[in-house]
């Protein structure tokens, strides 16, 4: 009993535990060693290093750990670790790695699509498309040519669009039939040419606003529109004459149908806003005014 009296609250280990452990002081009180001067991890006998120490020890709180254990990845494990990294004077470099939700070739405004957007429509489902779903096939024939329905109707109302005009006309049908005939078929040429070079002044205007789209289909379909769209009033203005209040009324309703057209093809064909679209096809729409005389000008 004496021995456990004079033994208790003190310190049981051995004097050779005592020399080998220090006691350790109390927390709070233990000063940490200068930076420069920590010392490196003690080895073991044989060299090789110590087991990794866990926090939690006697006197020690759970959250300080190891400093030079590496930090834990939950999404697996570092690669090229620091061992210093996230400690007190380092920054730990990291890089943004690959995107889970998709591989980064997403659709942008103003880039076309990397796929056409369906099959070539065959040229009656191209001429009726324009009239009755101009929105659906101006966006489905935006990365394919067409070039053949666009020279043959144009050629075609080219020669027809001469008898719209009534001093033309007059000659045309008092003139012989040799000297008739090349007049039709240059005016027709004519119009083709006119209608090619309308159609790569909007295609310009269209790419400097800021468009992305094939100059082939662009003018191709502004021919096709160019044509399509003055049919009712040149079908009048060969009867009743260009002058005809009737044939005016419809040149001015066909003007605006064809700025409607013109406005749509753009913006899918180029992935422009109205406003730009509509800008693109100005000097066209303007030609149109002032060359096929659509209205009073």
């Amino acid at each position: 009993m004496a021995g456990f009296r004079i033994g208790r609250g003190r310190d049981n280990r051995t004097p050779q535990q005592a020399q080998q452990q220090p006691r350790q002081q109390p927390y709070g009180t233990q000063a940490p060693p200068p930076y420069a001067q920590q010392p490196w991890p003690p080895t073991g006998g044989n060299g090789a290093p110590p087991p990794p120490y866990n926090g939690g020890g006697h006197g020690e709180p759970e959250y300080f750990g190891d400093p030079y254990q590496q930090p834990h990845h939950p999404h697996g494990p570092a690669q090229h670790g620091d061992p210093y990294a996230n400690s007190p004077g380092h920054t730990q470099a990291f890089s943004i790695g690959e995107d889970p939700y998709g591989d980064g070739n997403t659709y942008r405004a103003g880039q076309a699509p990397a796929q056409p957007a369906g099959p070539r429509l065959p040229w009656k489902d191209l001429l009726t498309g324009i009239v009755l779903r101009p929105g659906p096939t101006f966006w489905q024939m935006r990365d394919y040519p067409v070039w053949g329905p666009a020279l043959i109707v144009t050629f075609l109302y080219g020669l027809l669009a001469l008898f719209g005009f009534d001093q033309a006309r007059d000659d045309a049908i008092h003139a012989t039939i040799s000297t008739a005939v090349p007049y039709v078929v240059v005016t027709g040429i004519g119009f083709v040419i006119g209608g090619l070079v309308l159609g790569a002044v909007t295609h310009t205007l269209a790419r400097q606003l800021g468009g992305n789209g094939s100059w082939q289909p662009t003018v191709g379909l502004s021919m096709l529109i160019m044509s399509i769209t003055d049919a009712p009033r040149l079908i009048f203005a060969l009867f009743l004459g260009g002058e005809n209040s009737l044939v005016q009324v419809l040149g001015w309703i066909t003007w605006l149908a064809s700025a409607a057209l013109f406005t749509s093809m753009v913006s899918k064909s180029h992935d422009l806003p109205w406003p730009k679209a509509l800008g693109a096809s100005a000097i066209q729409l303007i030609a149109l005014l002032s060359i096929i005389k659509l209205g009073t000008i």
